[in-house]
């Protein structure tokens, strides 16, 4: 199969054979020049699941010689070499029984499979495209790892790429995405997760490429509202934000879907099915942003009943898993759903919050902020995020043990400002205390311009209370005069 110059492989496939199982097809070549197993002999034993590739030397007499040949690694968290290459001086110094060594071979995967098997959700490699400031790439990655997490993906491996500009192919390189090919097989992941949004363009040709599943960062976004969302107003929000995501990729759908309708008393140009696929999703868009109004008009409704009987409304804002939910419990007595996972609030909970003296405000609990938040998943929830709007006062949570705080109150900042609400006068504090050493308490106050307490222990609990309705009416007292 092939000349002096390449050979030719028979179309295979790149469907796997099982996660223990090898093709039962032996790759022998033969090296006129002396040189070992190539990188693409490699590949091809690692893409075709092959048993082995063998390299056959010939001599310059024209005999067989030394023989180079490869067989697959079982996947191990040792190393993260795919196959094994070794060398025998001739072709008649081959005395292992090679079928007994395949078997023996298949078995080792078969077992190392069996244990990987328990790790749960589908297996998935995170990729990340660095384009500047290595540590924020970094930060950013880390942070999808446990958004993919959050969505019920198993991470096996994370890879980083840093490049000048994305590729306009594939986003990374083809040379790094073929790499990524392989480790996928070999770990056997069967999802790809790109931190940031995938043009359509990119996403059809990355998922034509390596036959595996792909998803970027909005999507598991997405996907991870989708799994939280309770309320009939916020399953409607994901839905309206999922269809304005999709609408623009259905264009990249199979061929096969744009064929036109038609046949008996429906001849002629009719519509595409790409056309019907999105005069749908128009209509559905059009359908939820009804249904979203009048949930809109019931919102607004409480919310000037609320200012009739004089009730201030203070919004709980911060990153998501701060211990927004935490704090608002503690405040209140409360028991609202409270996890320690991303996005675990979706619904905005609203419970009155009554000072020594009888006074009494609206305490609410809104959705957690993230880099780059997707801006369709902000646009849908605008309804419930007029909460922030309306607030009379913001108190920002801060996560005082997390290392990347200050990040992640530039990012809060930035929705806050995209919500026109940055001129809202805002009460910070840094939350998780119990989880820092005492003696950093007062330098996070200080670099957060932020009270500081533990909404799991209380501590600084009494404090935040002093200084929010200190705050709070002091500032409705100002109004009072000025009016």
């Amino acid at each position: 199969m092939g000349d002096a110059h390449q050979i030719f492989i028979p179309d295979l496939g790149r469907a796997r054979a099982g996660g223990s199982r090898f093709r039962g097809v032996r790759l022998v070549v033969t090296h006129l020049r002396g040189e070992g197993l190539s990188k693409d002999n490699l590949t091809d034993l690692s893409l075709l699941r092959l048993d082995a590739v063998i390299a056959l030397q010939v001599g310059v007499d024209g005999l067989p010689g030394r023989i180079d040949f490869g067989h697959l690694l079982p996947p191990s968290s040792d190393r993260d070499d795919f196959w094994h290459t070794a060398t025998v001086p001739s072709v008649h110094h081959w005395t292992e029984d090679f079928a007994a060594f395949i078997l023996d071979l298949e078995d080792q995967f078969s077992r190392a499979w069996a244990t990987e098997a328990t790790d749960g959700g589908d297996r998935a490699i995170v990729i990340g495209v660095g384009l500047g400031d290595r540590v924020e790439a970094e930060r950013s990655l880390a942070e999808l790892e446990r958004l993919a997490q959050t969505a019920g993906l198993t991470v096996v491996d994370r890879a980083l790429q840093h490049r000048r500009r994305p590729d306009g192919r594939y986003v990374i390189g083809k040379g790094k995405l073929q790499d990524l090919l392989l480790r996928s097989m070999h770990l056997g992941a069967e999802v790809l997760v790109f931190d940031g949004e995938l043009a359509p363009s990119q996403l059809r040709n990355i998922a034509t490429e390596t036959e595996l599943k792909v998803l970027d960062r909005t999507q598991l976004i997405l996907d991870i509202f989708a799994m939280r969302a309770t309320t009939r107003e916020g399953k409607l929000q994901v839905e309206l934000a999922q269809l304005r995501y999709r609408r623009p990729r259905l264009a990249v759908m199979p061929t096969a879907m744009s064929r036109l309708t038609g046949g008996i008393g429906g001849r002629g140009p009719g519509e595409t099915r790409l056309e019907i696929n999105r005069r749908r999703a128009d209509e559905r868009l059009a359908r939820i942003k009804r249904q979203l109004k009048r949930q809109g008009k019931n919102r607004a409704m409480r919310r000037r009943r609320r200012r009739r009987v004089g009730l201030p409304l203070v919004s709980i804002v911060g990153y998501t898993n701060a211990g927004k939910s935490t704090l608002l419990n503690r405040m209140t007595r409360s028991r609202v759903d409270a996890e320690d996972k991303l996005f675990a609030t979706l619904d905005p909970t609203s419970r009155r919050l009554r000072f020594p003296e009888e006074r009494e405000v609206i305490l609410t609990d809104t959705v957690g902020f993230i880099r780059r938040l997707p801006k369709d998943l902000v646009e849908a929830f605008s309804s419930t995020l007029e909460e922030v709007v309306e607030a009379d006062l913001l108190v920002h949570v801060i996560d005082g043990a997390s290392d990347e705080a200050a990040v992640h109150v530039v990012a809060v900042e930035r929705v806050l400002a995209q919500l026109g609400v940055s001129e809202t006068p805002t009460l910070r504090v840094v939350n998780k205390i119990d989880a820092v050493p005492p003696e950093r308490w007062g330098t996070l106050g200080a670099e957060h311009d932020a009270m500081i307490c533990s909404a799991r222990t209380g501590e600084g609990l009494q404090e935040l209370l002093w200084e929010l309705e200190r705050t709070l009416f002091q500032q409705r007292a100002r109004q009072a005069s000025e009016g």
